[in-house]
């Protein structure tokens, strides 16, 4: 995955104009008359000001240093759609002992009526606090009184135990900005790697000295304060088949190197990966479980009961690992607990069910170990050195003589060895008991193919009736499979698939291999499709895309600077035979058409014909590759664009004398 990742120097010394806050309320006649013509004239709003500043302190209360940040925004709504930017939410995070704080925010909407500007502030009233899960909290509040022109504005400061990471700034965001200012103190004692991804450049970067910043045990310390600046933003625009935005936003990332000790000593905090195997080998809640063979010692035989081989030893406890512990939809990398209390609940987290897989298949004699990875959501991992922050989850991967497969068991409708999606993402870190680590590749085992076979009569009055089959593995099976299950039978789920469909009416159903993962799924449909009304039996237009139609080209940016990830190669045909109730010619259908990416990266291929009276349709649509580059964007974009033109065209069919 390609990603701008440029290192930046941590500080050096010059002269410069101190980077300032702006005055909170200052809305002037600029600010309601900015016109989003010099940045993006398509804006629903525009971030006019940005300003955030961060430093270490002490805690007089508890004399603990904490990271203080405070963040200051001034944005231009122009219209009901740019109304969602008045919809903040602001994530904090928290352990067993330590969490994130936010005080002192402020709200205001600023609207100009007649000849004044008026203030409407947010009552704290309309502040509240949602605890997403166990270790993050958002804080939300909506801006009042909004109307189209309105300048919204709001502050907060937010305290961190978390000095490690310092606190990343996002330049990018969903909307344009005209200039975003990012102000930090840090203390010569620390040292931070300090890195810009995304591929929008600095406007400008200018550092000081900044005396005494800090004082710790009575010995006064030196910042370096440095102010990051870029001006002219453009919006981020998010587009489907892509990993974390945070891998491609323009923002400044910082991590702890070391820090110098008051004492002259220094404490590192990169680490290297032969430091990180011994830790996570002695950790209790992943090394020490890995070696818990003894918790499934007893039950592997009954287990592995008529299993003639390693692979189906592996399947087997694959299996049961899937039936016995449910996840309860918490990712991590390490186990909440520990696995046998997992396998007694019947539940547990991520690792906790992937280590128990990692323990029963070691405990069936199988070689067996553990992937800790960042799932796509998460954004890909720092190769340069171990950041062990990067990493939220944990699957097990198991050697067979000469193949390696990776398995993740909180997904019972996944078959054995196919990662769920959200696991697609680079790289991840395989973890030996025994040998040092190393990076494995995160790519789909199979491809995602879907197959729709029609087999139908046309009757005199317009319609038409037969069967339709279609088959489905990989993914599309995987997608078919929950989706079926979210309702409480396959009847109810037919039931509803017959009110979505406008064209189709089913008549009749049968589903085969539901349960059966490893196999395709098999849904067979008898159905009936009104073509015309019957009352011009002589000559009538039928369109054979009435199965999976594409109506929308899913690439609408005229440049996309990150790849197209889908995840995994696919596969699509369609074919499609009608008979028809008497002797018809074709005077006109969809162009015949043998189109291709580039670096036979995938096809299309569409035939129509009329033979022996029976009208059929074959279509294929290949991607051959997970990823596309951004330099290959605007093919793909073609190549969509020329088959939703072409579906367009429909079949006239004339009856003949």
């Amino acid at each position: 995955m390609n990603k701008i990742f440029a290192l930046l120097p941590l500080f050096f010394l010059s002269l410069t104009t101190q980077a300032q806050n702006f005055t909170f309320g200052s809305i002037t006649y600029d600010d309601y008359e900015f016109d989003k013509k010099k940045l993006d004239s398509n804006a629903n709003a525009i971030v006019l000001k940005e300003f955030g500043t961060a430093s270490i302190q002490q805690d007089d209360a508890t004399g603990s240093l904490e990271l203080v940040f405070e963040h200051h925004v001034k944005i231009k709504i122009f219209n009901k759609d740019g109304f969602k930017e008045a919809n903040i939410v602001i994530p904090t995070y928290k352990d067993e002992s330590r969490e994130e704080t936010i005080s002192e925010i402020k709200a205001s909407t600023f609207n100009h009526i007649g000849n004044d500007y008026t203030e409407t502030i947010m009552d704290k009233k309309a502040i509240f606090v949602e605890n997403r899960s166990k270790y993050t909290r958002l804080t939300k509040f909506t801006l009042p009184n909004l109307k189209e022109g309105s300048v919204i504005e709001y502050s907060y400061k937010l305290k961190s135990p978390n000095l490690f990471n310092f606190r990343t700034w996002e330049f990018q965001s969903n909307i344009p900005k005209v200039i975003s200012e990012y102000l930090v103190y840090i203390p010569g004692i620390y040292n931070y790697n300090v890195s810009l991804r995304g591929f929008q450049k600095l406007t400008d970067q200018k550092a000081e000295l900044s005396r005494e910043c800090l004082r710790l045990s009575g010995v006064p310390i030196d910042c370096s304060k440095i102010n990051y600046t870029m001006k002219n933003i453009p919006a981020f625009i998010e587009e489907d088949n892509m990993t974390a935005p945070s891998n491609f936003k323009s923002a400044i990332y910082f991590e702890l190197s070391d820090v110098q000790n008051l004492n002259g000593s220094k404490t590192s905090y990169t680490k290297t990966w032969k430091d990180i195997d011994f830790e996570l080998s002695s950790y209790k809640t992943l090394g020490s479980q890995m070696k818990r063979k003894d918790v499934f010692k007893d039950l592997i035989p009954e287990i592995t009961k008529g299993s003639s081989s390693d692979l189906d030893k592996a399947k087997s406890v694959y299996n049961y690992i899937k039936k016995q512990i449910k996840w309860n939809n918490y990712y991590g990398k390490y186990s909440e607990d520990n696995i046998k209390k997992a396998l007694d609940s019947r539940s547990g987290n991520v690792a906790d069910v992937n280590l128990s897989l990692i323990a029963a298949l070691s405990a069936a004699g199988l070689d067996a170990e553990a992937v800790i990875l960042s799932t796509r959501d998460n954004g890909t991992v720092n190769k340069l050195y171990p950041v062990m922050s990067d990493f939220n989850y944990l699957i097990a991967k198991v050697n067979i003589a000469d193949k390696s497969y990776l398995l993740d068991a909180t997904e019972p409708l996944l078959p054995f060895g196919l990662l769920p999606l959200r696991c697609i993402n680079d790289q991840g870190r395989v973890i030996n008991l025994k040998k040092p680590s190393y990076w494995i590749d995160l790519i789909a085992s199979q491809k995602s193919t879907t197959s729709y076979i029609m087999t139908g009569k046309m009757t005199v009055d317009g319609k038409i009736i037969g069967t339709l089959t279609t088959y489905t593995t990989g993914y599309a099976a995987y997608g078919k499979r929950k989706e079926i299950l979210q309702h409480s039978s396959p009847d109810e789920y037919v039931e509803k698939l017959d009110e979505r469909l406008t064209r189709i009416k089913i008549l009749d159903h049968q589903i085969s291999n539901l349960d059966s993962v490893e196999n395709s799924l098999e849904e067979k449909y008898e159905v009936e499709l009104t073509i015309n009304d019957g009352t011009n039996k002589d000559q009538f237009y039928f369109s054979p895309f009435f199965i999976h139609t594409i109506s929308k080209n899913p690439f609408n940016l005229n440049e996309r600077t990150y790849p197209v990830d889908l995840g995994a190669a696919s596969d699509e045909r369609i074919t499609i035979n009608v008979l028809l109730p008497e002797k018809y010619v074709l005077l006109e259908k969809p162009k015949d058409m043998a189109i291709a990416l580039p670096n036979a990266g995938g096809k299309y291929l569409l035939q129509t014909a009329l033979d022996d009276n029976t009208i059929s349709m074959n279509q294929i649509l290949q991607f051959n590759n997970a990823i596309y580059q951004p330099e290959e964007y605007l093919f793909l974009k073609e190549f969509y664009s020329k088959i939703i033109q072409n579906q367009k065209t429909e079949c006239l069919l004339k009856k003949t004398n």
